[in-house]
């Protein structure tokens, strides 16, 4: 009988043991469990904030993207406007400097026309020498289209 006591208390000491070990690692176990809860909220929260973060970052792209289409056409125009601007402007050079070549071969000939013109007897007293506008002046209108061709040819 005491043989029997003596097992049953090894065997009780055995089980306390146990037990006491078991609930240290129920314990632990628990703890690890609700760190991980925990751990399990604080992400999903990370991920519904980076969601956000997604859908407002993929809306600011659409709208940069509608604006440097916006931007593209507008500079397409413009390029296409300038591009008949500096057509114009020199289309107009070319006519500027052609009418200065005929106006320049007018004078010349007008000049040499009126040179060999021989004069009347009696002169009126009214003008001095004969009437030959203003070719020698350089602010004349030859003058001006000189002045234009050169703002042309900038």
């Amino acid at each position: 009988l005491m043989e029997e006591a003596n097992e049953e208390a090894e065997h009780k000491g055995w089980c306390d043991t146990e037990l006491s070990t078991n609930e240290q690692t129920r314990k632990e176990k628990t703890e690890a469990v609700e760190t991980l809860h925990a751990e399990i909220d604080q992400l999903e929260a990370s991920i519904a904030k980076l969601t956000e973060e997604i859908a407002e970052l993929t809306k600011a792209v659409a709208e940069l993207d509608a604006a440097m289409a916006e931007s593209t056409k507008i500079r397409q125009e413009e390029k296409a406007t300038n591009a008949q601007t500096v057509t114009d402007a020199q289309a107009a050079q070319t006519a500027v400097a052609q009418a200065l070549t005929v106006l320049k071969e007018f004078y010349a000939k007008a000049g040499e026309a009126t040179a060999l013109v021989q004069q009347q007897p009696e002169a009126p007293e009214i003008f001095d020498s004969p009437y030959k506008g203003m070719q020698g002046e350089n602010g004349g209108g030859i003058g001006m289209l000189e002045g234009i061709e050169s703002d042309f040819a900038r």
